[in-house]
């Protein structure tokens, strides 16, 4: 892991996501790269596109925003060496993406809400958009993680035959950690499979990888969502790790319904690769 991209807002999640990116950057020696997005009224963007440079309101208004890149950098990473920062003028959603693919993102670490409805309405057009869509692993920050320590981690997944990708993401963020992986398959009413078969189809799964630690789990429970978040707390687990599916919410695993329900009730960390 290389590099890691941080979109910030100035927001306290953006705080939140910049505190532990920032940690977890010098734990593997990356690279921060800060991204603040703007969107400007049509005017603006003529100037910024070099057509209209004569507004004093809008270069003074950029000014302040660079000045305050500048400051949250000194102050979020003063400890991280190679902090870079850059403003665009662009949709969030297009801007995070496109950036992340111009520089080879390894990692997005973004901060997220979604307990009220105009907090939803901003996870889905943003936050919940780039988990869907980006190449780049995603990782999803809710609140301040003083001591964040990635040393219990569950690994959630249908663990069906082609859906391995995660994994092998998962494994390389991780070995920068040692942390132990609690592989994890929840059993539904709905869905039910004898823990014999659950247990042989995990095993089957992770045969090809070396695996320092881990443990292989079968929970029951009445939807998915509420299996992985009760196992979540039950062990303690630093975070919560899922493949997603770049058609319709959080995972191959899940519908768009599971995905709203476990990311408005997670509190951990919640890290996402796209398969």
């Amino acid at each position: 892991m290389k590099k890691i991209l941080i979109p910030i807002d100035f927001s306290p999640c953006s705080e939140y996501a910049s505190k532990l990116a920032s940690r977890i950057a010098r734990k593997s020696d990356s690279e921060i790269h800060l991204l603040h997005m703007i969107e400007l009224p049509t005017g603006v963007v003529d100037m910024v596109s070099g057509s209209n440079f004569s507004i004093p309101e809008s270069m003074l208004y950029i000014r302040k925003v660079r000045d305050r890149m500048i400051d949250y950098k000194a102050k979020f990473f003063p400890k991280n060496a190679g902090v870079k920062h850059s403003i665009r003028f662009q949709n969030p959603f297009e801007g995070i993406r496109s950036y992340s693919e111009k520089i080879g993102a390894d990692l997005i670490v973004m901060g997220s809400k979604g307990h009220s409805k105009i907090e939803e309405i901003l996870i889905g057009s943003n936050t919940e958009k780039i988990v869907r869509t980006s190449k780049s692993p995603v990782l999803v920050v809710k609140n301040a993680e003083e001591k964040f320590k990635p040393e219990k981690l569950v690994f959630a997944s249908s663990f069906k035959e082609g859906k391995d990708k995660a994994l092998k993401k998962l494994l390389d963020f991780t070995r920068e950690f040692k942390s132990e992986i609690h592989l994890l398959k929840v059993n539904t009413p709905q869905k039910f499979e004898s823990t014999q078969e659950s247990i042989k189809r995990i095993k089957n799964f992770i045969k090809n990888y070396n695996i320092p630690k881990y443990s292989i789990n079968v929970y029951n429970d009445s939807s998915v969502e509420k299996g992985i978040l009760n196992f979540a707390n039950e062990i303690n687990s630093d975070m919560i790790a899922l493949g997603t599916h770049g058609r319709s919410g959080i995972s191959h695993i899940f519908n768009g319904s599971i995905t709203k329900h476990l990311s408005k009730r997670v509190s951990q960390p919640m890290l996402t690769f796209k398969i």
